[in-house]
């Protein structure tokens, strides 16, 4: 058998004599027919939704506990998360009878809140943002004499990960061309990397992230972790603002490349997976066969094996309204445009007679008193990206002016619920898109914040079903008072996003 790298070998050993299946258990390697046919490969997904918390992290919160000396254990632990790891934690402390204290940020949906205390856990509700639990939570352990279990930056969670790959070695009769592992913080990639390296030495370990969530990249960019200025919420269980020092050190030996990708590819991987599986993964959860797909596409790899890691099912119930809705897209089944039409009786027929056969999926309009009409307009698509180039290019050939808006974010979140038409007479709006933790009250705090200043003139409030809500505002400022205007957003606390430029608001909702 080859010989581990020499800064690995020690965890080749702790993963050999990890205790995780007190609490975790083997999960199938399942051999995916539909994603294996249209991808021309034969795909496994190894899944570790099907465990007791229906995520992989009870593996390494199980083996951390177990390696805490009785005298030390009895006092109890103490972590900090909002979603899978608390529940890993909590559930691991009540099999080995010790008391487990959770600290959640306080905008953590109340799914995630019920779910720990089921299992036993002593939630403490604290802060803002994840930043802030975690600094209650170190305090609360040096406090009260509690072991802190990280959820990623710790050898034994680490090792309690690699688990998942040392079963996947056992259940699979040859080496796959590529392993696809999702990167959050990196601890589930680092211990699947090093027992992979050690036994299948030839095995591309790729990682998957984000593209606005891509801490490990930005890392290996850079020489050494570093902090995001932002990270991206739509896939929460992988929304890490800097890995840890430990994770990058052995990612940089064990991982052969990193993948981003999008908020719609995510999506149409959810939907890919309950297709073969018929349960529907959390954004994270997917992450690893969104890499897979956008993988085989760009390589024209095909009858290779490859293996992706379903890494949890923990997913609100209301998330699906919104995962369904950018799958399409994220699948090309459906390209969204803007077109101008003759604002005149038998316009509607005409466009749809250029369209021809293809099916629309969506058409919004309203009047104008213009001689032209501005319409959003869904066309189906039969999964090919190019074909939506094509459909743009026949439009114009037929006369019309068209844009693409299947990229376009605001377009996506906001426009095409709620286009209205413009406003000829408002004057000195801009626009904003805001992002603000989701809680009780929170809609009318975020108000309240903005003021009274300045008056909304289009306001727009979409709720997912994540810890965070989206706004999309129109505010009447003055030209002279932007400056104003600007300084008092960046007190607010807020992520926001300037779209005044944006071509859909120009083209839907902005003044002319």
């Amino acid at each position: 058998m080859p010989t581990a790298h020499p800064l690995l070998v020690d965890y080749v050993k702790r993963i050999e004599r990890a205790r995780v299946y007190e609490t975790a258990v083997k999960t199938p390697l399942d051999y995916a027919p539909r994603l294996s046919n249209r991808l021309g490969n034969e795909v496994f997904l190894k899944r570790e939704d099907l465990q007791p918390i229906f995520s992989f992290k009870c593996r390494g919160a199980q083996n951390r506990l177990a390696q805490i000396p009785e005298s030390s254990l009895r006092h109890g632990v103490v972590c900090s998360s909002a979603g899978n790891h608390a529940q890993g934690v909590a559930l691991a402390a009540g099999r080995l009878g010790t008391r487990a204290l959770i600290v959640m940020p306080m905008m953590t949906a109340k799914i995630k809140i019920d779910a720990v205390s089921a299992l036993g856990g002593e939630i403490v509700l604290h802060g803002e943002a994840y930043d802030d639990a975690y600094a209650h939570a170190r305090s609360l352990a040096a406090q009260k004499g509690l072991e802190f279990i990280h959820p990623f930056a710790d050898p034994d969670v680490i090792a309690g990960q690699g688990t998942i790959a040392r079963e996947i070695v056992t259940q699979s009769d040859r080496c796959p061309a590529a392993v696809f592992v999702p990167i959050g913080g990196g601890g589930l990639i680092s211990g699947i990397g090093v027992w992979l390296k050690q036994h299948w030495p030839k095995v591309n370990v790729i990682g998957v992230e984000p593209v606005d969530a891509a801490s490990m990249q930005a890392a290996l960019d850079a020489g050494g972790p570093v902090d995001l200025e932002r990270v991206g919420i739509f896939a929460d269980g992988v929304a890490v603002r800097r890995v840890a020092d430990e994770t990058f050190r052995i990612c940089r030996e064990v991982v052969d490349e990193t993948i981003q990708v999008s908020t719609d590819a995510i999506c149409a991987a959810i939907k890919d997976i309950y297709e073969d599986t018929r349960v529907v993964e959390e954004p994270a959860g997917a992450l690893a066969v969104a890499g897979m797909k956008q993988f085989v596409e760009h390589s024209n790899i095909e009858n290779e094996r490859m293996i992706a890691i379903n890494t949890g099912a923990n997913l609100n119930f209301d998330r699906l309204r919104y995962i369904s809705e950018r799958a399409d897209i994220g699948e090309n089944l459906e390209t969204l445009i803007a077109v101008e039409i003759p604002e005149q009786r038998g316009a509607f027929l005409a466009f749809c007679t250029a369209l021809g056969s293809r099916n629309i999926t969506e058409f919004n309009y309203r009047y104008t008193p213009n001689e032209r009409a501005r319409i959003f307009v869904g066309v189906s698509l039969s999964g090919n990206r190019a074909e939506a180039s094509n459909i743009v290019d026949s439009l114009q050939a037929s006369g019309y002016r068209v844009l693409d808006l299947s990229e376009n974010e605001l377009a996506k979140l906001h426009v095409r619920h709620m286009v209205g038409g413009p406003v000829p007479e408002l004057e000195n709006e801009v626009l904003y898109r805001f992002e603000f933790p989701e809680r009780p009250g929170a809609l009318l705090a975020f108000l309240e914040a903005v003021g009274v200043q300045w008056n909304i003139s289009l306001f727009h409030y979409r709720n997912h079903g994540s810890d965070y809500g989206r706004v999309l505002a129109g505010v009447q400022v003055p030209a002279a008072e932007r400056e104003e205007f600007l300084s008092h957003l960046d007190t607010l606390g807020y992520h926001y996003c300037p779209e005044t430029d944006n071509p859909a608001y120009r083209l839907f909702l902005g003044t002319r």
